[in-house]
């Protein structure tokens, strides 16, 4: 039997797309309506065609640590400061760490000075070439986002652009009521916290970095972090 032409499947899609006018951008705002007739936003229109989420906080922390584990991130609820600080001190041993890097903020410095290790603070000035040496990143975060398992994160969440770049282990501290359901939800944060002052970089971090454009082989690690820690607290 004579396997089909993929490239040619692929030209007909894109001739059967090219017939079909797509709606300008903004056009039909205001006429968007649900099943009852009533008006709706932007972002309820854009959640009829994304994975539904569910509606209380304790099924969206289900459904973000089924998505985080299934993209090979290791995901944390605690019950307390304390405990996360202890299972972070094994993490450190476990992976012998000898150097950290983190920044200022409030509840990623706390659990960077806890460790007791040297550790490199972004907010002071640092060499890119000696971040990269450090064996993992402790920072905070804007969001976490149970429909994807992403961790959305800013300059200014994040420590800069580089913190949770460089290192080989990016350890995410976050708080239950930095949780939202959907991608809509992170983007109403952001406009929350910082319009009109916009960041100068955003970032959805979905997993380890990872690649499979070499045989189809997936590898971590390949463009930063190898691993993500995702801390949950109270």
């Amino acid at each position: 039997m004579q396997k089909p032409d993929q490239r040619q499947t692929v030209f007909n899609r894109i001739r059967e797309a090219i017939r079909r006018p797509a709606p300008h951008r903004h056009a039909g705002h205001a006429t968007r309506r649900n099943a009852s007739g009533t008006s709706l936003s932007d972002a309820e229109a854009f959640r009829a065609w994304l994975p539904p989420v569910g509606s209380t906080l304790e099924e969206q922390i289900e459904l973000f640590g089924r998505n985080a584990v299934g993209l090979k991130a290791d995901f944390r609820p605690v019950t307390s400061a304390h405990e996360a600080s202890e299972q972070l001190a094994a993490l450190a041993v476990e992976n012998s760490w000898k150097e950290i890097a983190s920044h200022r903020a409030p509840l990623p410095f706390e659990f960077a000075e806890k460790l007791g290790l040297p550790c490199l603070l972004t907010d002071s000035g640092y060499s890119p070439a000696t971040l990269e040496q450090c064996d993992a990143a402790i920072t905070g975060c804007d969001a976490l986002v149970a429909q994807t398992g992403s961790v959305l994160v800013s300059p200014q969440s994040a420590g800069g652009r580089t913190l949770s770049v460089l290192p080989p282990h990016h350890v995410v501290v976050a708080r239950r009521n930095q949780m939202v359901p959907d991608l809509a939800s992170a983007l109403q944060v952001v406009r929350r916290l910082y319009a009109p002052n916009w960041p100068s970089f955003l970032s959805f971090i979905t997993g380890p970095s990872r690649t499979g454009d070499i045989e189809r082989i997936l590898v971590l690690g390949a463009h930063g972090p190898k691993k993500l820690t995702i801390f949950l607290l109270p």
